[in-house]
């Protein structure tokens, strides 16, 4: 019986620290278990914050404005005024009595591009992003550069050129149905974007000076040098003309507009050498090197603003104008 009881109790107690032993190896599969989970839950935390923080950055990209507008205020008014002095007796009526709209809504495109973060792809076009000048691997038909490039490529470089082409074509609508209040709406907007094909710094990748340490640039250029001198200017656009391909001649405008490009850049780098800061010293040196390129460049613009608008009209079948009610 003594050596019943005593193996019982031996049996017991095997049995007990196998039984302990399934406990700690539970135990211990547990631990790890939840260990995992928390790596699971850290690694999932971090990957939900990466890609929050990827998808921000990525919407602060997509509205981050550009650091550059075409031209400034004055020079927008300015290229509008100037532009309707370049229409033929039977369309200029109508412009001169509606120039006060025109300069109002000329800057439509701007206060559009601060609304709707896309539209921003319209109002430049990177042209160096497409080889070396005279950029002929770029075709000028939109569905050919969408079948070359993608979409993609053509919206992150810019659709500036197109983009007149679509407003010269409802302007030439607006005319042919006779909705004058659309006209002149149509005729400002397309201004404004005929207007931004002169600015040089509109269809370069360097829009604002960045890549050659000289941010600013083109507000110098483009708004403070109107603002402080253009009492001064001589601003003399040609009549207006026919446009036979308005896209293909938005094209050449951004073309003649960025082979000055590095005229005004050496002007600047030569300016800033004289002084220590954009002071009036700086300014009046620059004026003097760039006078000529910025006179052409706003004469040009307010000549083609012209010929689109005549060449609406023209397309339109040339409509009479309504006359102004005195």
């Amino acid at each position: 019986m003594l050596r019943n009881f005593r193996r019982s109790v031996t049996v017991a107690a095997r049995r007990s620290e196998n039984a302990s032993a399934i406990g700690a190896s539970a135990s211990r599969e547990h631990l790890q278990s939840e260990n995992r989970a928390e790596k699971f839950r850290s690694h999932f935390a971090l990957a939900t914050i990466a890609s929050l923080v990827c998808a921000a950055v990525a919407l602060i990209a997509l509205v981050a404005p550009r650091d550059t507008i075409a031209w400034g205020a004055s020079a927008q008014r300015m290229i509008v005024g100037k532009a309707v002095d370049t229409l033929p007796p039977d369309l200029r009526p109508f412009f001169d009595d509606n120039r006060a709209y025109l300069a109002l809504h000329v800057a439509d495109p701007l206060d559009a591009e601060a609304k709707t973060p896309t539209e921003r792809h319209s109002h430049f076009i990177y042209l160096d992003k497409y080889g070396r000048f005279p950029y002929t691997t770029l075709p000028r038909v939109y569905k050919a550069a969408v079948s070359k490039y993608g979409k993609s490529k053509l919206e992150q470089t810019g659709l500036l050129p197109w983009q007149i082409g679509v407003y010269s074509a409802k302007l030439t609508t607006s005319f042919q149905q006779g909705h004058w209040d659309e006209v002149k709406l149509n005729a400002a907007i397309l201004a404004g974007y005929v207007a931004e094909a002169h600015d040089p710094f509109n269809t370069t990748e360097n829009f604002d000076g960045h890549l050659t340490l000289q941010n600013g640039i083109n507000d110098r250029f483009g708004i403070t040098l109107v603002d402080r001198f253009s009492s001064f200017f001589p601003i003399r656009p040609n009549d207006a003309s026919f446009i036979a391909d308005p896209t293909d001649h938005a094209f050449e405008a951004c073309l003649s507009a960025h082979s000055v490009l590095e005229t005004i850049l050496l002007a600047d780098r030569n300016a800033r050498a004289t002084t220590k800061g954009y002071n009036d010293e700086y300014f009046d040196h620059f004026y003097n090197l760039t006078a000529a390129t910025l006179i052409r460049q706003l004469s040009d613009a307010s000549t083609d603003v012209g010929s689109y608008w005549l060449t609406a009209w023209t397309n339109a079948g040339k409509p009479a104008v309504p006359q102004a009610q005195h």
